[in-house]
């Protein structure tokens, strides 16, 4: 079995990786292996939102045996469709995904709709590591820090989304985070099924469904 994760840039693909390790080796060793695909070229997110779902269609129907799933931000909303809460931006993607699959056969077998999954990171993959406040401390090598977010982390808006106040995190110690450096750095040191309990919202659904693949299933 075959899983594709589109998510939207290199900072995504590096910190999954790193993060999910354990979990990617043990699904590789059951006869599934994932891999984190940063989006087609474009403005990302708008990219992902809009090739994505076609990539899909193509590979679906040609791939028995391959899942694809579909992992953008929830930040910033309305790009492309309207959107601002996960449930609104799944059923746009469904909906390009549809019409995707259905100028490419007159009438979809369900079991090909069913393996197109969509998660997102509430707001952004930045929202794991202010889960990984552990870890965080770690890398700016600092003893405590001042919780000044929203606590569960995924419960921030889209007028201060993670990323924004990682970055103030780090300006306030006098460093300057770099997402694709820092975020697989803080998440390789944490346990993916502590962030995932600390992300229940959207993250946690996302890991539950990948433990949950099984290399026979179709």
């Amino acid at each position: 079995m075959r899983v594709m994760v589109y998510v939207e840039g290199p900072s995504d693909t590096l910190a999954m990786e790193a993060l999910l390790r354990p979990l990617l080796d043990k699904k590789k060793g059951e006869g599934v292996a994932i891999k984190f695909i940063q989006s087609p070229p474009g403005d990302k997110k708008k990219s992902l939102l809009r090739k994505v779902p076609i990539r899909a269609a193509n590979i679906l129907v040609n791939d028995p045996y391959s899942i694809v799933v579909a992992m953008p931000d929830l930040y910033p909303k309305d790009v492309i469709f309207p959107h601002e809460t996960f449930d609104e931006l799944r059923n746009g993607i469904f909906h390009n995904f549809e019409q995707a699959l259905h100028r490419k056969i007159n009438k979809a077998d369900d079991r090909v709709k069913e393996r197109f999954k969509v998660f997102c990171f509430k707001y952004d993959l930045e929202a794991l590591v202010l889960a990984s406040e552990k870890a965080l401390q770690n890398r700016l090598k600092v003893d405590s820090l001042s919780v000044t977010w929203c606590i569960p982390v995924e419960d921030q808006n889209h007028e201060r989304p993670p990323k924004r106040i990682v970055e103030a995190i780090f300006e306030r110690h006098h460093q300057r985070y770099k997402n694709t450096a820092d975020a697989p750095i803080i998440l390789g040191r944490s346990n993916y099924q502590e962030i995932a309990d600390r992300c229940s919202q959207c993250f946690k659904p996302f890991v539950e469904y990948l433990s949950s693949i099984r290399g026979s299933n179709i």
